[in-house]
């Protein structure tokens, strides 16, 4: 598809504008997201490992009053009063703890002491199937799962036990409440929607900042949201992601594990107020970008304008130039280069109205004159040379011998075949000696030598332009005679003093001479048989010794007064006649 120059130059202005500003705006807006996405990171990371980190210091915080309750390996026979002493000591140093049980080798319950419920002393339960028991068998400290009671906070148990050679000889069971670890979460502050919670390796909340939602209890779709939320923060490595939580709202999220009981810590802040100042950074940008748009949109009129105005007027001028409109010139004010280009311009019409006119003077000139004798009138740039004046000429007639009784049987193409052959030949000749041909018409020619330009020894010049034409046009002849065509070639020329210039009205004009000279060339003209140049005595006493020429006699002409010596300029050597010019003027008077 075709676009015009001004879209062109539009489109591409408007992108070289445009194009740094949105690659500036798109780049600055990723590195800006990502910067705030990494300083992100690293605060959640943060905030959720350092709550681990506390979570599991309140474990191993635990574990030491847990572990003086347990009788010494063997001291089965610890009385109960001793037992109880160990128990209440450790709920005194540990309050979160809500109860303990001290279970011997056998499984079975020695002492029970609790914060909510009723103790028991020595009554032999049998707890070998308990979890904690079970699980004491295989690790030192056992940590089962979260209990979730109606109306209160979930709590944990703890065992930890004491062995005889690898059999376990004492266990201790603690529920502990985990109302410190909400306390814990419930210090994570990120911005004013961050917030914290911890969850179990089945996806169930054991601290949120929201304590209901925790004692609400174990909720399967919530737990399947949470697990996902632990899976995709564990995949991540550490680093933040954004996610939807178990509300289905849009968040950004790091975790951080507690080992020792197979919980996870996750911290969350909405993508809105986590990203607020990059979407702040959008919108600047946008503005910025929008206002650039249109800055660059006007910016980029303008300069297209200012740049395919000026083309379309050289369009239209070149236009008008090529129509021969060559006085149409250019006005352009830009002061760079089109307006240089536009002065050019100007510049190149004038040389072109300048050449024009030379070349319908030239091909005036080249009418009547041969092609480089135009030239040479033409670079003179003068032609008052072709005004009327009294030159001395050699005038020359030629004309075909029989040629009206051809004219009148042939046929036209081979009556204008002789001709076109004819004038070929003639004026290849007339141009070599840059003589003027004055007119010609049918058969005959007329030509002057020595006007409308000087020549150096006028005679023989006009003299071997006749030999030269008689004899190409005897060449013609032979090949004429042989189609059938009886055609002969005559010349006359006769030198003296004529009239010359131009005649003619303002759209044709010719060049010519008028005089005596000018008859008396055509009546030798008239008179030559076919291979004669005839010539009069002015012509023939210019002409060097070794020219044959035949003394022919005297001749009455037509018009003329008196007779006049006629001569015949001969290709053969014949012997020269006696040129004086007194006795020739006494012939020509007798």
């Amino acid at each position: 598809m075709r676009r015009s120059l001004f879209q062109k130059y539009f489109f591409v202005l408007f992108a070289a504008a445009i194009f740094p500003i949105a690659a500036g705006g798109i780049s600055n807006t990723w590195f800006s997201y990502v910067d705030q996405h990494a300083i992100l990171s690293a605060l959640l990371q943060s905030e959720a490992t350092s709550a681990a980190d506390k979570i599991e210091s309140f474990l191993d915080g635990i574990q030491l009053p847990l572990g003086s309750t347990i009788p010494p390996e063997g001291s089965n026979m610890a009385s109960v009063k001793q037992l109880r002493l160990l128990a209440v000591r450790a709920m005194h140093e540990v309050p979160g703890i809500l109860s303990i049980s001290i279970v011997d080798g056998t499984g079975a319950e020695r002492l029970h002491i609790s914060r909510i419920g009723k103790n028991r002393t020595e009554s032999g339960a049998d707890r070998s199937g308990d979890p904690a028991v079970v699980g004491l068998r295989t690790a030192k400290v056992w940590y089962g799962p979260v209990i979730y009671r109606p109306g209160s906070e979930p709590s944990l148990t703890m065992a930890m036990a004491s062995y005889d050679n690898l059999a376990v000889a004492n266990s201790v069971i603690a529920e502990i409440s985990l109302k410190p670890i909400w306390l814990i979460v419930s210090e994570i502050r990120v911005g004013r929607s961050g917030q914290g919670f911890v969850i179990d390796q089945a996806g169930r909340l054991i601290a949120h900042p929201a304590i209901s939602k925790v004692m609400e209890g174990a909720d399967e779709k919530a737990a399947l949201a949470l697990r996902e939320l632990r899976d995709a923060s564990a995949a991540a490595g550490g680093t933040a992601i954004a996610s939807r939580n178990a509300e289905n709202e849009r968040v950004v999220i790091a975790g951080a594990p507690v080992t020792a009981a197979g919980w996870t810590v996750i911290v969350e802040q909405s993508q809105a107020e986590a990203f607020a100042p990059l979407y702040a950074s959008l919108w600047r940008t946008g503005g910025l970008l929008f206002l650039a748009t249109v800055l660059a949109a006007v910016l980029a009129y303008w300069l297209a304008r200012r740049m395919s105005g000026p083309i379309l007027l050289l369009e239209e001028g070149a236009l008008k130039i090529g129509a021969g409109q060559f006085d149409h010139r250019l006005t352009i004010s830009t002061g760079d280069e089109l307006e240089r280009l536009a002065a050019r311009f100007n510049q190149m019409a004038q040389e072109l109205a300048t050449s024009r006119d030379r070349a319908e003077r030239l091909t005036r000139l080249k009418r009547f004159l041969a092609p480089q004798v135009a030239e040479l009138v033409e670079k003179a740039g003068d032609e008052r040379m072709l005004a009327g004046q009294r030159a001395e000429v050699v005038a020359v007639f030629s004309d075909l011998r029989g040629f009206t009784a051809f004219s009148s049987h042939a046929e036209p193409e081979n009556l204008m075949q002789v001709l076109r052959e004819y004038y070929e030949a003639l004026g290849a000749i007339i141009t070599k000696y840059e003589a003027t041909l004055t007119s010609f018409s049918a058969d005959g020619l007329m030509i002057l030598v020595n006007a409308p330009v000087p020549c150096e020894e006028p005679a023989l010049h006009a003299v071997k332009m006749a030999v030269d034409m008689q004899d190409s046009t005897q060449e013609l002849i032979s090949d004429w005679r042989q189609r059938g065509y009886e055609i002969g070639f005559g010349m006359g020329l006769a030198m003296g003093w004529a009239t010359v210039g131009r005649i003619g009205y303002e759209a044709r004009a010719d060049y010519t001479a008028i005089g005596n000279v000018v008859n008396l060339a055509s009546r030798l003209c008239s008179s030559a048989e076919d291979r004669q140049i005839l010539i009069d005595y002015s012509v023939a006493r210019h002409l060097p010794g070794n020219m044959p020429i035949v003394d022919l006699g005297t001749r009455q002409f037509k018009g003329l007064e008196g007779h006049v010596r006629v001569y015949n300029v001969e290709t053969q050597g014949s012997e020269r006649p006696n040129l004086d010019s007194a006795e020739n003027d006494a012939r020509q008077k007798g």
